[in-house]
């Protein structure tokens, strides 16, 4: 392809003059005429009209027929029939192009022979390529999200691990009467990036504007795309232990659940725990509310927040406990999700307590 590019634009250059000076070009037309390329190559690489190289470095005398040709090719685009076509003429004067109209040309079906690298993965992308638009609305954006296959959905985004690659957390002790457990063979320890996860929900430890924020939350929000901050910006903000669903966009995950942990500064009192376990307990009845059977926790308000980790992870496990213990059947699997090592440690450390012998320990920890 690059070469018969070559070729046609050599065969061009040959029979166009290159001796209008470039002042004679109108700036707003010459501008017009960007625009037009622009459409032209932005319809093909939509897949709603075809465009032939060589029509398009075609002689000075064809130019403006050429144009209307590609025009009736791009029909289907609303974009192009908002150019001004005629805005070509002022480009041609005495029969010939100017130096800038020909680079114009040779640029656009140079941008023609690089796009058709990646025309078969462009074509497949080509009937949701509203999705990519942030002018799209994202109700609908949503809508067809949640409609599509899995394999679909794994053209959407680039990395992901899925449900099957999480192990189910299993104790070192083997002779423990209640290893074998269902609520146990419900739980999976993860260290790495919850924006990667293929399962129902993540939780999201936003803050109260829902807006984005730093931490996990800006990883969530930069994963998911420009619509999840469109969707967050309808639902009024959050208070501190509630929980609200939107859709995960660009994310493996169907869903996330933002929650609002409880602003400790290393000082927790009865206060913060409560409000802590409000948001684990909260984002697993709203995925049940929405039939969604698998969910992973971050560390919710360890961070910036200042909740201690070592008595986070307590309220976290107990929580779960808790819930897993009346609403069994409705749920599959919960992964707590970590990024840092010590938090990875503080739960291989505890899970043992709440999900192994005494059945009874995770009620007298909080």
């Amino acid at each position: 392809m690059a070469f018969q590019l070559s070729k046609l634009t050599a065969a061009a250059a040959a029979r166009v003059s290159l001796s209008t000076p470039s002042g004679l070009i109108r700036e707003s037309n010459f501008t017009r005429c960007i625009k037009v390329s622009h459409t032209i190559i932005k319809n093909y690489w939509r897949g709603e009209g075809p465009l032939n190289t060589a029509s398009l470095l075609n002689s000075s005398r064809r130019g403006i027929n050429t144009v209307q040709r590609l025009e009736k090719c791009s029909a289907s685009s609303t974009a192009s029939k908002s150019v001004e076509w005629p805005s070509f003429r002022p480009w041609k004067r005495g029969g010939k192009f100017s130096r800038p109209a020909l680079v114009l040309f040779g640029l656009s079906a140079a941008a023609v022979a690089s796009s058709s690298v990646h025309s078969s993965a462009l074509c497949a992308m080509a009937s949701h390529s509203e999705l990519h638009s942030e002018d799209s609305d994202w109700k609908k954006v949503k809508k067809e999200l949640l409609s599509m296959s899995l394999e679909e959905r794994r053209k959407k985004y680039k990395n992901y691990i899925s449900l099957d690659d999480i192990p189910i957390w299993s104790h070192s002790d083997a002779s423990s009467p209640d290893e074998t457990h269902e609520i146990n063979k419900k739980i999976s320890l993860f260290r790495g990036d919850i924006t990667k996860l293929e399962i129902d929900a993540i939780a999201n430890a936003a803050n109260k504007t829902l807006l984005g924020g730093g931490g996990v939350d800006g990883a969530i929000h930069s994963g998911a795309g420009p619509f999840l901050r469109k969707e967050c910006s309808t639902l009024g903000g959050c208070e501190t232990g509630k929980a609200k669903i939107t859709g995960a966009y660009n994310l493996p995950a169907k869903y996330v659940i933002h929650t609002v942990g409880p602003i400790a500064h290393g000082s927790v009192g009865e206060r913060e725990k409560l409000a802590l376990r409000d948001c684990y307990y909260n984002c697993l009845h709203t995925a049940i509310e929405n039939n969604l059977r698998t969910v992973a926790f971050p560390c919710i308000s360890t961070g910036v927040y200042g909740y201690p980790p070592d008595e986070a992870v307590k309220v976290a496990l107990a929580t779960v406990k808790e819930f897993l213990e009346t609403h069994h059947a409705q749920m599959d699997r919960v992964i707590f999700c970590v990024f840092l090592k010590s938090d990875e440690e503080l739960y291989k450390k505890n899970l043992p307590v709440y999900f192994s012998q005494a059945a009874d320990q995770s009620e007298n920890s909080l």
